[in-house]
């Protein structure tokens, strides 16, 4: 493949604020509801391979941006391709090529097995029937689900659940994969091992943009990060090279003995913070 992964050029989406009651339709009252701007012109582009983070508080924009990108949403204006495929002219196609798990729990069916969900998803994905069981044992493998596929998913925990998710994203074998928050809700060690999957996507050559709240999570796993605000990308770059260009703002004095430090190293969090002015969930 040529190009990157995923371009946007000044992607937007707006939504109404409200709705229109009966009333109003059957008298054909004109609309004047005002409209706000969740995305306000995002300018990306994620690399082959590579995982891109998108960093950013509640309601910056992050999951509707991803949602275009996976065509569940229809931008308002601007740009949009994944994988040198147009979003909004060739939706079918895009979804072709792209696994999505923008919220895990909620899109299985708890009262089936883990392999019967894959095999519901496969025959969606229309998976050609003579792969399907190749591509369904490969996936519980690759998450670690294969001593679980048998188990009703409401016996699932949480994180089994969450990589569950995942094996369905993975079910296509797609060379992009778009995770949204995928960690959120788990425990460190659920966490840990969702992670250490993501890592071995990459390592696959798979291209993975993802969506978090958690500074360390970003820190260790992203290539690049955009941070984003109120629907604007604020900064992009490394996570090293983000906190080497913003110092501290904040310096504490410790004092060992004789030996003293007035400088604190920047993390993700001080980078954010002085971008933003708000906080991200804890």
């Amino acid at each position: 493949m040529m190009g990157p992964a995923v371009r946007t050029v000044g992607l937007t989406k707006e939504f109404e604020r409200g709705r229109r009651t009966m009333w109003q339709r059957l008298r054909r009252e004109p609309d004047r509801r005002d409209r706000f701007r969740a995305v306000d012109g995002i300018d990306l582009e994620v690399q082959a391979g590579e995982i891109f983070g998108v960093l950013g508080p509640n309601g910056a924009g992050k999951s509707t941006t991803l949602k275009m990108l996976a065509t569940l949403l229809e931008p308002t204006s601007g740009e949009a391709e994944v994988l040198g495929i147009d979003v909004r002219r060739h939706p079918r196609e895009v979804r072709a090529h792209l696994g999505a798990m923008l919220s895990g729990e909620r899109s299985l069916y708890w009262k089936l097995t883990g392999r019967e969900n894959l095999e519901y998803f496969a025959a969606l994905y229309h998976v050609p029937p003579r792969e399907t069981r190749a591509r369904i044992d490969g996936a519980l493998e690759e998450v670690h689900l294969s001593d679980r596929a048998e188990d009703y998913v409401e016996r699932y925990s949480t994180g089994m659940r969450q990589r569950l998710a995942l094996a369905r994203a993975l079910l296509p074998d797609p060379p992009l994969l778009i995770l949204d928050e995928p960690t959120l809700g788990l425990d460190p060690q659920a966490a840990r091992d969702l992670r250490e999957r993501v890592r071995a996507l990459r390592r696959q050559g798979r291209t993975v943009l993802l969506t978090t709240h958690y500074m360390e999570e970003a820190d260790q796993l992203c290539d690049r990060i955009a941070i984003v605000d109120h629907g604007r990308v604020v900064a992009l770059d490394t996570p090293s090279a983000l906190k080497r260009g913003r110092r501290a703002q904040e310096a504490a004095r410790l004092r060992v003995e004789r030996i003293e430090t007035e400088a604190v190293p920047a993390t993700l969090e001080d980078v954010f913070l002085s971008l933003t002015g708000s906080a991200l969930r804890e």
